[in-house]
């Protein structure tokens, strides 16, 4: 129980003990850091989030300053930021697997609620994704078809929905499935056009996301020999997660959290219930379907493990996947037209995707060698090659997690793998988009290689999108100059709480955690 002193070493069940009195101590002080951090993100979030064109806090006293001086909003923001991912390392200390003494999971669960609510609290941060979910909403409400039309043309130009939508988004149809797009239709049926309470509504949707992802990581971590702590830490207290999911309003978060509920669901009470959960999941977002056939290779171990087994369970899958779509189908009255609409975030062409990188960089030496400007072919190409890598990963991944029985090599495991690939490889890589490897993952191994490569790459992917959701076009010292200051700050408030906090790997320094 949280507050009781702890034993030293491992309970008399062979299980790690809980902390002692003096790592307790270091704990509330983690906590306080971090949750000190997410309000500066909070504030911050005032004067230099992804806020309305016209900001609901613009005639609030004192704080209509932070609208007026957006650098040192912007400041505030990162020195949050630092804060809250120094807290989060602190807090790995005490939830590494291997070590003797963990934190609770009560412990853990306040610890995650106290750096939760201020995020869910302030304006969005990092992306204006949250504006078109509203925009597709009301377009859905009015009766339009949002996949072949857009918000410009529907809504017009000056509708204060379509206002808050980036340009490159105002005349392009919507990508996701009929449940994302029903639930922006009963948002904007509830709210109209009422930006502030429907960004409420949607952020809700995101914490039920996340509550389904706190509710079936630590089960499913159970089930593949991981510290429950340790999934959640890695899993739903990521820095990515609070920053992106939390702050940033995706529905990335939704589809997560449905996506493992209904694998734990498939795994412990019913398979037509996890599948119909599942596959509910790929209807806000696609990449969730992959977790169908990971649980088919999971349920065809359980039953014998031979091909005839495989065919059983696969079949029995596809025939409760069709019948779930055909379902939402009827309940929801939309079509199928999202299907048609999946290559709209292509038209997005960035250095972040490495199979678009690839093409980008080959139509540009094709110039430079004097063979035309095939730019455009290029990228296709380099996409396609991408897509073929990911079709033989994922056939390669299912097969293993078949007939594979080394430990290590779980379904779960392949799953998250299958992910990142997927996500890694496409034609458009957002930084939040590895949370989908990173959250099957986390509740998959205690390897200290993919830790250590999970708590880097969180690090480093959270941090590269600004507050804004936006660039900064003409005034580019803006963000160098809050990221200097935020670094300041945070350097020295961590300088100052430095004796106080946990000591990496249990005082052992030779190791990063």
């Amino acid at each position: 129980m949280e507050g009781r002193p702890a034993e030293l070493g491992r309970s008399s069940h062979g299980r790690p003990a809980g902390l002692n009195e003096a790592e307790q101590r270091q704990l509330d002080l983690v906590r306080r850091f971090g949750t000190l951090g997410s309000l500066l993100m909070a504030v911050g979030a005032i004067g230099a989030g992804a806020s309305p064109v016209v900001n609901p806090f613009q005639d609030f006293p004192v704080l209509n300053l932070f609208i007026r001086v957006g650098t040192v909003s912007m400041a505030a923001v990162y020195t949050g930021m630092g804060l809250l991912i120094v807290s989060w390392l602190w807090l790995g200390r005490f939830a590494s697997p291997g070590r003797p003494r963990l934190v609770s999971r009560s412990q853990m669960d306040r610890t995650l609620m106290m750096w939760l609510v201020p995020l869910s609290l302030s304006l969005p941060m990092f992306s204006r994704d949250v504006y078109s979910y509203l925009a597709i909403g009301e377009m859905a409400a009015r009766g339009f078809d949002p996949y072949t039309q857009g918000p410009a043309e529907t809504l017009g130009v000056d509708h204060p929905l379509t206002r808050g939508v980036p340009n490159i988004w105002r005349d392009t149809p919507s990508p996701y499935g009929q449940v994302g797009l029903a639930i922006g239709r009963g948002i904007a049926s509830l709210v109209g056009d009422h930006l502030m309470v429907g960004i409420l509504l949607h952020r809700l949707l995101a914490l039920a996301g996340i509550a389904m992802i706190v509710w079936a990581l630590p089960r499913l971590a159970r089930r593949f020999g991981v510290p429950p702590v340790a999934a959640l830490w890695l899993g739903a207290a990521n820095p990515l997660v609070l920053f992106h999911l939390v702050s940033g309003v995706h529905n990335e978060a939704l589809a997560i959290g449905l996506m493992l509920a209904g694998f734990e669901l498939a795994l412990s009470r019913s398979v037509i219930l996890g599948t119909v959960i599942i596959t509910t999941a790929a209807l806000v977002k696609l990449p969730a379907v992959l977790a169908l056939g990971f649980l088919g290779a999971v349920l065809a171990r359980r039953m014998g493990g031979d091909i005839r087994d495989l065919l059983r369970i696969t079949v029995k899958l596809v025939i409760v996947f069709a019948l779930t779509l055909a379902a939402w189908r009827l309940l929801t009255g939309l079509d199928f037209g999202w299907i048609g609409a999946l290559d709209v975030p292509n038209i997005v062409k960035t250095f972040k995707s490495p199979t678009t990188a690839l093409g980008m960089a080959a139509g540009g030496i094709g110039i430079l060698l004097g063979v035309g400007n095939h730019m455009d072919s290029a990228i296709l190409i380099g996409r396609g090659l991408g897509y073929v890598i990911i079709a033989v990963i994922c056939v390669a991944l299912l097969w293993i997690a078949f007939r594979t029985r080394v430990p290590g090599r779980n379904p779960l495991t392949a799953l998250g793998i299958a992910l990142g690939c997927v996500l890694l490889l496409g034609a458009v890589v957002h930084p939040w988009y590895m949370i989908w490897a990173a959250i099957p993952l986390a509740a998959a191994t205690n390897s200290r290689r993919f830790r250590t490569a999970a708590i880097v790459l969180s690090i480093v992917l959270a941090v590269p999108d600004p507050p804004p959701g936006m660039t900064y076009e003409g005034r580019a010292y803006v963000i160098p100059l809050s990221v200097a200051a935020g670094l300041i700050a945070c350097a020295l408030l961590v300088w100052a709480v430095r004796k106080h906090m946990p000591e990496p790997n249990n005082g052992k320094k030779r190791v990063l955690f």
